[in-house]
């Protein structure tokens, strides 16, 4: 299925955003999610399923300052 994670066009298999996750070697509680524009909480991501387009975004918190 061919999505957009973080911009970059894509060619996965996985059907939930946690499976993605797994997938792309995040650790689920060190990143904060969001499909198509709307924020996916941790606690929803195994039942989130994906689609064919979503645009999703993984964003890890970064130190610094």
């Amino acid at each position: 299925m061919k999505m957009k994670i973080n911009g970059e066009s894509c060619d996965v298999s996985c059907s939930t955003l946690s499976e993605l996750l797994s997938f792309l070697g995040h650790e689920p509680d060190q990143v904060a999610t969001a499909v198509n524009g709307i924020f996916v909480p941790a606690s929803e991501r195994e039942k989130y399923l994906l689609s064919s387009d979503d645009a999703i975004d993984v964003i890890a918190p970064m130190a610094g300052g």
